[in-house]
């Protein structure tokens, strides 16, 4: 059935005019627009019990308590917003209104500043029954700002503040719904790149697929999960640290795949640079291997290979990239002290002919400075060519005589890093091989998958694995 989209203002009058939905607005900083539109909208007094603003932070303190690290627009900020006014929703008009399906929303925004300095931003979280008996569910979100004026970055959270709590009270048996409406009437003005949706009325479905309902629908091109499936957010531990992406198709995992892990990773961690304590690893999927050989999305195959790399202790990280350098402008905005991007030596190999081929107008040096700039290394695992099968490393590939100059420098200076210490007598091992063996019962693919996976593969079918 095609998706309709209702407008901000009947979305807002149709949650007033339901009797049982009632709840209190909190919204400090630059968030202080959602409940004007059910003000707005008439019959508020049905809906609305309190609304609050602590624009200065000594009141915000006072009633919510200090932030030690000094933020207002973070994550703990918002919990404990939630948490405060929810407890005073219940302690004040349980008696008094049981058959209510309570709610509390709470923002705590950072709006575009006259200097451009700040780009806007925000944390914004609903807390929710579904039922006046039913169990407590929250929906957390981080959003960013597309907006370039302070006023229409207003607008566009008081409408997706809109969206939430109709969304979690008129669309939760369809979680990718949910989803998808978040960004009705402001596509393009917004992007969430962190939404979690927990509470036993919400244990249905695997929270990871929200990720990918975020890319699938353009709400971000970047969100992140960890090993106990919750989606985290890189402000939240990434701030001038270290990080090491590794792309890859994942499916499967192969020895090869935690050969590249291990050997690339213990280069990144011998970097001068790099503290240890604040460094970390994220595994990438890309939609465009998602949907490489059928064109749509099998939520089942991204969950086998999300499964896989939990199994293996390392979280995800899920994009909608088409290159690296789409990756390192999202997060520029972290301010990491060190990134380094793992690329198999044909993939550079045809990165690098991409760049010559496309940019003889003159461009080409500022082409090759997207990628490889001062703080980013590109650490390059060899491969065997697939026709000679002889060994490529990032020293012997071949390269436009045009530009050898160029990609010696970028080898001497370093931002370029040939992987070192890497397992030559496996380089045969190719996941599409690994794939059909375990699709069609093969024999000899156990011992080219981490010992790891193999039970697992197994257990849970995945990736259509026969036994017959």
């Amino acid at each position: 059935m095609e998706y309709q989209m209702i407008k901000t203002e009947q979305k807002a009058l149709d949650i007033n005019l339901n009797d049982p939905i009632y709840g209190t607005f909190a919204e400090i900083g630059a968030g202080q627009e959602v409940a004007r539109n059910f003000f707005q909208a008439g019959a508020a007094a049905g809906t609305i019990a309190k609304t609050m603003s602590a624009y200065d932070k000594t009141y915000s303190d006072a009633i919510y308590g200090t932030e030690t690290s000094g933020r207002y627009v973070c994550e703990t900020r918002l919990y404990k917003m939630l948490d405060h006014e929810w407890s005073l929703m219940e302690e004040r008009l349980s008696a008094s209104r049981p058959d209510a399906t309570f709610f509390v929303f709470a923002d705590t925004v950072q709006a575009i500043n006259y200097t451009r300095t700040i780009k806007g931003n925000g944390w914004l979280g609903l807390r929710f029954r579904l039922r006046p008996d039913g169990p407590v569910n929250d929906m957390v979100l981080h959003v960013k700002m597309l907006d370039t004026n302070n006023r229409l970055q207003q607008e566009a959270i008081g409408v997706l503040g809109v969206n939430m709590i109709y969304a979690s009270f008129y669309y939760s048996a369809d979680p990718e719904k949910m989803v998808r409406s978040l960004i009705d009437n402001i596509k393009d003005r917004i992007s969430i790149d962190l939404l979690r949706i927990n509470g036993k009325d919400f244990n249905f479905f695997d929270k990871r697929l929200i990720s990918l309902y975020l890319i699938k629908h353009k709400l971000t091109n970047v969100t992140l999960f960890d090993i106990n499936k919750n989606s985290i957010h890189a402000s939240e531990f990434l701030y001038k640290g270290s990080l090491m992406v590794i792309r890859g198709n994942f499916r499967p995992p192969t020895i090869v795949t935690q050969d590249v892990i291990r050997s690339s990773f213990e280069q990144f961690k011998d970097e001068p640079n790099v503290t240890v304590e604040k460094m970390f690893l994220m595994l990438e999927i890309t939609m465009e291997y998602l949907t490489k050989d059928s064109g749509t999305i099998d939520e089942k195959d991204f969950l086998d290979r999300a499964d896989m790399l939990l199994a293996l202790g390392h979280n995800v990280l899920l994009s909608n990239c088409e290159n690296h350098e789409m990756l390192i402008n999202y997060l520029s905005d972290y301010k990491i002290s060190n990134l380094g991007l793992v690329i198999g030596v044909l993939e550079l190999q045809k990165i690098i002919l991409d760049k010559f081929n496309n940019n003889q107008d003159g461009r080409l040096l500022a082409s090759f400075g997207e990628l490889f700039s001062q703080n980013i290394k590109v650490y390059v695992y060899p491969a065997l060519d697939p026709e000679t099968k002889m060994l490529v490393t990032a020293l012997n590939m071949n390269i436009p005589d045009k530009i050898k100059f160029l990609y010696h420098y970028l080898i001497d200076s370093k931002q370029i890093i040939p992987v070192k210490k890497y397992e030559e007598k496996n380089l045969h091992i190719y996941p599409n091989d690994v794939l059909n063996d375990i699709r069609n019962a093969g024999s000899g693919w156990e011992q080219k998958v981490p010992k790891a996976l193999v039970d697992l593969i197994k257990e849970k079918r995945l990736f259509g694995f026969s036994s017959i």
